[in-house]
């Protein structure tokens, strides 16, 4: 039996009680209203300080006006933010540059959303000169793209600082292939439970993945020279086509959806859990939710209800964004969102 407390901003406590009552609970729970509150971060911080009444309006705007152009912005930047808060805190150290920085780390191969960050802050820094940080435009931008793919809205709470420091080193991001069971300790690593990690994994509903992520469940899962046999027989046959073997150096690696059928219309949906359900994942650590026993109940709970879904994924993405902040005089605001501030 799992139990979470769910604190509003009216300081309600609101139980939830076991998975198998998950909707009941999620019932209670407004994804506008009720969230977790972090130490130290404010809702509406740059508006209670007076710094930057507007914050929240300019980052929603420019989201807005790239999302008009470019719908794939929604997943490379729930990808950014899943890269940032997962290695050294929410810090935005994701974002700074550099021949070793974390950006540079194998894990990181294909990351976006860089240009579109740094348009926000060059906005910014137009309107509130080094006021707001890159850690907050992240969770901002990201909260804001989400929301037009189809997610609720939730309050994003700011007032985070930005690192002064990236590495390569410190990117221990996990491989996509690992069991449930190795999921569920790296996401316990960072304060996040089982139905925080079953909630987040369902971000594969929009976006790609590169073919290298892959082909081992294609071909030679777990050196048998055959695939997984978790995966659908003709869900194998038609990832093959898209996939080739890589037998040479230098081989292109292609990108595909990680939510075929629906991948392409970029959008928040539940689909994602019936593809987990008709072991059609494509990724590895998807699949391996029907082989917890909590984690498969969520899975069910969400195939069946996309509304349970999006407000769990308000609640576990506000938890996710609260890990290891910098706030008060930790760190700095950055002027630009790749390099530190000059001392």
């Amino acid at each position: 039996m799992m139990m979470r407390s769910q604190i509003s901003f009216v300081f309600l406590v609101l139980p939830c009680l076991g998975l198998v009552t998950l909707s009941l609970c999620l019932g209670f729970v407004s994804a506008a209203s009720s969230l977790p509150q972090p130490n130290k971060l404010t809702w509406h911080y740059y508006k209670i300080h007076n710094t930057c009444h507007e914050a929240e309006i300019y980052v929603r705007h420019q989201v807005q006006l790239l999302w008009n152009k470019d719908k794939t912005i929604t997943p490379k930047l729930l990808r950014l933010l899943y890269s940032d808060c997962f290695v050294t805190g929410c810090d935005a150290s994701v974002l700074l540059d550099g021949p070793n920085s974390e950006k540079t780390a194998p894990q990181n191969y294909g990351l976006g959303g860089f240009v579109f960050i740094d348009k926000v802050k060059s906005v910014l820094e137009q309107r509130c000169p080094g006021v707001v940080s890159c850690a907050d435009i992240l969770n901002l931008a990201a909260r804001d793209a989400v929301h037009l793919a189809g997610a609720p809205s939730y309050p994003v709470l700011t007032g985070r600082r930005d690192g002064l420091t990236s590495s390569k080193s410190s990117v221990d991001l996990p491989s996509p292939s690992i069991s449930w069971q190795a999921a569920l300790t790296y996401f316990k690593s960072r304060g996040l439970d089982v139905l925080d990690m079953t909630t987040l994994l369902g971000a594969h509903s929009m976006g790609k993945t590169h073919c290298r992520y892959i082909v081992d469940r294609l071909y030679n899962f777990n050196n048998t020279g055959k695939p997984d046999p978790s995966m659908e027989r003709s869900f194998i046959s038609d990832m093959r086509k898209l996939c080739p073997p890589r037998t040479k150096k230098g081989q292109s690696d292609p990108l595909v959806y990680l939510n075929p059928g629906f991948g392409a219309n970029h959008t928040f949906t539940e689909s994602y859990y019936s593809r987990v359900l008709s072991h059609k994942a494509v990724l590895g650590i998807d699949q391996q939710l029907l082989y917890g026993d909590d984690t498969k109940e969520i899975t069910k709970e969400f195939a069946a209800g996309f509304e349970d879904f999006r407000k769990s994924f308000a609640l576990s993405i506000n938890r996710m964004g609260a890990y290891q902040v910098l706030t008060g005089n930790q760190g700095e605001i950055r002027k630009n969102c790749r390099i530190p501030n000059k001392k």
